[in-house]
């Protein structure tokens, strides 16, 4: 089976610390889904500029999730403990836009 990387693009919801979601990233989201066997690897990124432009980058953070298992990732969700980490990613992130990707080269 192919892996799958789940790319989500994210800005902070205003009046989200900035410090309190990256605790929360670092020490909670990251652990916990980690830990999924449907996951291989999660990764969270913090845009730090845009190459060759002095403009802001569309989104704060990046987070990048290879999955081993789709259809296991999706019964995962449900337990208790992503039930409650997910509702405290979406009380910090805006809109969150989730991209499935298929790797074909490299």
């Amino acid at each position: 089976m192919q892996k799958t990387t789940l790319i989500v693009l994210f800005n902070l919801k205003a009046g989200v610390s900035v410090s309190e979601y990256e605790i929360f990233a670092r020490d909670r989201d990251v652990p916990t889904v980690s830990a999924l066997k449907s996951v291989d690897s999660f990764t969270v990124y913090r845009s730090s500029g845009l190459l060759g432009s002095d403009q802001k980058p569309p989104f704060d953070y990046v987070e990048m999730i290879v999955v081993n298992h789709l259809e296991g990732l999706f019964a995962e969700l449900q337990s208790e403990i992503m039930t409650e980490i997910a509702g405290i990613f979406q009380s910090y992130a805006d809109q969150p836009i989730f991209m499935l990707t298929d790797k074909f080269a490299g």
